[in-house]
């Protein structure tokens, strides 16, 4: 008798997690599908007009001008403009929901040298901060934990899956170590000057750091009773299986980094953030080191800087030879969602607009070892594309009206496309798609 006056309550339960849940992934592509006429942007900086664009299985079978013969389902998007999925770097996306609410946050975990910490088994693929990255084009991204010196492994997932191994395309791609500033600021809890002042510890923190890449290189080479799960994690580090993504700006800072771990055996370094990169560009080309640099939309750190420093960073560095990609590792995760914007931003400071799309696209599918599939539209590569009614770096122009991950047809419906519809109609004005 409970269980029937139960019925109504369990019933309203189950609706509402129904309209809490994420959008229901798409489905296998299963017939060829062809755009036709749209202006392709290629993310490598070449651009093909009045294009032809035909995927199966998931991968790009043509690409072409409109002499190219179509096949399957044609899709006529003339007018309009076709771009390789955009890669979000080292951002904790479906780590945390919100912020001040820590049953969500599973971003950081205790410790300082953490690396066997794997940010895939705790992503979560129905989340609404992940979800709303779609309809602004981004479509994959590197799920990154936060915190301690060494944060943990990396991996890099697309952002339509029903959990985390459907989403994975490259599991435990990196190490992310947050190398320690020279100079800091005072404690005020401690009653110290706020005012910038040496980093008394700096030493004894870097010479902790390289014991620590020092002993987990010799791990493997000793014999040993116990299994020490961190320094497993990091062997990758000394094979070039995966890379290693230094967080730090000043210039001393990254030196000194890039130097302790190269002499210490890590083949593939990563500079995040990188503020200060454009003072020692000559020594990053020597040492192969590219940089993921921090966000365009902020201020400068330094008084005495240009107050658009932080809006020309990534051209100093692109014209200075270095391979650059754009990240938003400071930021509040759902404002990765403005990637595009960002890298419009460098436009605005004069790039060209094909190569600042390299900066969210083909450099980021480089840098993170995944260019093989993903970054830029060619033969062979995955469907993994949108198309826009106009310019996807312009957020007047950034109006998605496909998107496809792995060839697979998404939806472009979030929570907050819902509420749009719903005040639009509040307020009786017409919804333009």
């Amino acid at each position: 008798m409970k269980l029937y006056k139960n019925i109504p309550l369990l019933l309203c339960l189950f609706i509402s997690l129904q309209l809490l849940a994420q959008q229901t992934p798409a489905s296998k592509q299963t017939e060829a599908i062809t755009l036709q006429g749209a202006t392709a942007h290629i993310g490598d900086g070449t651009v093909i007009e009045n294009c032809t664009l035909v995927f199966e299985d998931g991968k790009i079978t043509a690409i072409g001008g409109a002499q190219t013969a179509t096949k399957g389902k044609v899709i006529n998007v003339s007018g309009k403009h076709i771009y390789p999925g955009i890669i979000a770097p080292a951002k904790s996306l479906g780590l945390i929901e919100i912020n001040s609410v820590r049953a969500t946050n599973d971003q950081d975990e205790l410790g300082d040298f953490i690396p066997s910490v794997r940010s895939l088994i705790a992503y979560n693929a129905e989340s609404k901060v992940v979800e709303s990255m779609r309809p602004n084009g981004v479509l994959l991204g590197q799920i990154t934990p936060q915190g301690g010196r060494i944060s943990g492994s990396s991996s890099i997932v697309q952002f339509d899956a029903w959990n985390w191994e459907d989403a994975a395309v490259k599991v435990d791609d990196g190490i992310h170590l947050n190398w320690p500033n020279s100079y800091r600021r005072g404690r005020w809890w401690l009653g110290e000057p706020r005012a910038w002042q040496p980093n008394k510890n700096y030493n004894e923190q870097v010479e902790s750091i390289k014991n620590y890449i020092v002993n987990s290189k010799a791990y493997t080479t000793t014999n040993n009773t116990t299994t020490n799960e961190g320094f497993k994690a990091m062997q990758g580090l000394f094979n070039g299986s995966k890379k290693l993504y230094i967080y730090a700006d000043g210039e001393k800072e990254m030196i000194d980094a890039v130097t302790t771990v190269k002499e210490s055996g890590v083949q593939a370094v990563v500079i995040v953030g990188g503020y200060q990169a454009n003072k020692i560009i000559p020594f990053l080309k020597q040492h192969n080191v590219p940089v993921l640099v921090k966000h365009t939309h902020s201020t400068p750190s330094q008084d005495d800087e240009d107050y658009d420093f932080n809006y020309k960073l990534p051209k100093l560095l692109v014209d200075g030879g270095l391979l650059v990609g754009l990240q938003n590792a400071d930021a509040s995760n759902f404002q990765t969602r403005n990637l595009p914007f960002y890298a419009g931003q460098v436009v605005g400071q004069g790039l060209d607009k094909e190569k600042a799309l390299q900066l969210i696209t083909g450099n980021t599918a480089k840098i993170l070892g995944i260019d093989a599939d993903y970054g830029t539209l060619a033969i062979g590569k995955s469907a993994t594309l949108f198309v826009s009614k106009g310019d996807a770096l312009d957020m007047r122009g950034n109006q998605l009206i496909h998107a496809f991950i792995d060839g697979r047809n998404i939806s472009l419906e979030t929570h907050q496309t819902e509420l749009w519809r719903r005040y639009m109609g509040k307020y009786g004005e017409p919804i333009k798609e």
